[in-house]
Parts: C-alpha cells; structure tokens; sequence
C-alpha cells in the first residue's frame, strides 16, 4: 500500500508540472518576439554595416516563419510572383557586357562589410557559392555548379538571357526562400555589373563555355 501511495503521488506531481508548464500560443509569440530584441540587441553598428540590415521584407518574413515547415503553395505562389513583376529588364535591351569584366566581378568578394567605405564598388562573390571557370579551383557548392552555364543550355537565347537576367536580379522569383543574393532588387550590383556577369554564364566567347 505503501509503494501504491508514493507511486500514485509522484504521479499526481509529474501531472501538476505538466500542466503547470504548459506553453501557450501567445506565450510562443512573446518569446519569439523577445528573442528576436535580445538578437538585435547583440549587434552593434560598424562602419557601413548598420543594424537595419536585420529588418526583414514581408517576404523574408514569412520564410522565417515557414522555416521549419512547408510553406502553402499559394503563399509562395503569390510571393514569387511579386518578386517576378519587380524584376527591371536593362533599359537598352541589351543583355550582355564584358565576360572579362564578369569575372573579376565573380571573384570579388568585397562591398557592404563593415570595413568597406560606401564607395567600395561591390562584387558578386559568386565563387563562394559556385563553380564557374574551370581554371579557378577554389570555389563553394551551395549553389549548382555553373560551369558550361550557356553552352550546355544552347547559347544566349532571348528566353534563357531572361531567365538568367532575373535570376540575378531576384532569385526569389523562382524561389521564394531561396538564399541567393538579389543582385538587382537589393541593387548590391548595377545594371552594367549584371550585364557583365551575364556575358560570363553566356558569351560563347567566355572561357567557362570553351
């Protein structure tokens, strides 16, 4: 009777906690909410580097919340497609710039860090997510591999250079959440610099379609 009296109270105990510690919705909000201050909190301005960039859009937000989770097919639908009717096609029509520009912007890894001066011109750093020319043998594997980028999609044609182009303006337009840079949108790269980059993935003449 004994063991059956203790068994029955330490029982009792471990449902009083239970339910002593349940955490609900808005206390999940509150501390969503109070983590996200302490985060911001822990950053300090430097340079040219301020504490705004931690300010997410409408869209970054709804990736945050969906990161654990599959997002509804019409939220990322309707996101997607907000991205794809801001996407800024180059004035002159012109798709293409200087391959052996495009490069150096490939490799350039500077720009928005907080030891740079807002006159730093800003690179892509496309390396550090990709392959590109096989000449260069330090490069990262997040992103595919865009080795033979224009040769192996039939040359620079009028569909393929629209594609491409909004890729880089905002990769979010073919995928919501995607973690690539947007080039354009978040004007890290100009118009002549993405025209350049451009002609490295599809000049026939770039050494990455040789």
């Amino acid at each position: 009777m004994k063991k059956s009296s203790k068994l029955a109270g330490v029982t009792a105990l471990l449902l009083l906690t239970a339910c002593a510690t349940v955490i609900t919705a808005p206390d999940l909000a509150h501390n969503a909410a109070q983590d996200l201050m302490d985060f911001k909190a822990s950053f300090n301005e430097k340079g040219i580097a301020k504490v705004d960039r931690l300010n997410q859009s409408e869209l970054q937000n709804n990736c945050s919340d969906y990161a654990q989770k599959e997002m509804p097919a019409e939220l990322r639908a309707q996101l997607e497609k907000t991205e794809l009717d801001a996407v800024k096609f180059p004035a002159d029509g012109q798709f293409l710039g200087n391959w052996k520009e495009g490069e150096k912007i490939a490799q350039n890894g500077r720009g928005l860090q907080f030891s740079d001066d807002a006159k730093t011109v800003n690179g892509g750093n496309c390396y550090a997510c990709h392959q590109i020319s096989k000449a260069e043998i330090a490069f990262g594997n997040i992103g595919p591999s865009l080795s033979e980028y224009g040769k192996l999609r039939g040359g620079p044609s009028e569909d393929l250079m629209k594609y491409t182009w909004t890729k880089l303006f905002s990769s979010h337009a073919y995928n919501a959440c995607s973690v690539m840079p947007r080039y354009g949108a978040a004007q890290i790269l100009s118009e002549q610099q993405m025209k350049d980059v451009m002609a490295l993935l599809l000049d026939p003449k770039s050494p990455i379609n040789q």
